[in-house]
């Protein structure tokens, strides 16, 4: 039984990640009104396009991190640009890459640490250095997370601490508010997702 609490988030994760997921890999996307529009799944061309200079990024390791950023987070031959706190000021703008690759990884660590070994760290998470890793790396992330969701009973929504995750204010929250929390990482992050891909579709 999933918590009546929990449903209605639950619908709204669902709801974010097929869209996300529709508008990164086609072939159509809700438009909005009810129709479907095609859309190309996106390329690896598209996935590293930096719209202006000076863009965080995903990168080969080899490569070292972009401007202002001081690590490549991430384990394999390419890591996530990222820096210690405080971070740089005013924001990187990032890329599609970026975004898509804190996406996978936010939900695959909040995962494990909701209802799996909790041990897991950005050094854990394989950044992809392609947009089709990227894309099934988010969905294997998506269905990681929908599962953990999927075993809290109601007193866990309650439970300050329960995820264990690592990075956020996750040790302080009740985990209701992690879910919710969560859910708006994918709505705004989806959105920015998409208006890229728009960008780079007319930046000619």
């Amino acid at each position: 039984m999933i918590p009546p609490r929990l449903a209605p988030l639950l619908d709204q994760f669902d709801f974010a990640r097929e869209r996300l997921t529709a508008r990164i890999a086609g072939p159509v996307v809700d438009s909005g009104d009810g129709t479907d529009t095609r859309v190309g799944p996106m390329t690896d061309e598209e996935y590293f396009w930096e719209p202006v200079p000076g863009c965080w990024s995903v990168r080969r390791r080899a490569d070292g991190p972009g401007a202002r950023a001081t690590v490549l987070v991430g384990q394999g031959d390419w890591g996530r640009d990222s820096a210690a706190y405080p971070h740089p000021w005013p924001p990187p703008f990032t890329t599609l890459a970026w975004r898509l690759s804190h996406l996978a990884e936010l939900l695959t660590l909040r995962a494990d640490h909701t209802a799996g070994s909790h041990t897991l760290t950005r050094d854990d998470y394989r950044v992809s250095g392609d947009a089709a890793g990227a894309v099934a790396a988010f969905d294997s992330g998506a269905d990681a997370w929908r599962k953990a969701l999927r075993s809290v009973d109601d007193a866990a929504l309650d439970t300050v601490g329960y995820c264990t995750y690592p990075h956020g204010s996750d040790a302080e929250e009740p985990f209701i508010d992690i879910v919710w929390w969560v859910n708006q990482e994918v709505l705004h992050h989806g959105a920015e997702i998409a208006m890229l891909r728009d960008l780079y579709r007319e930046r000619g």
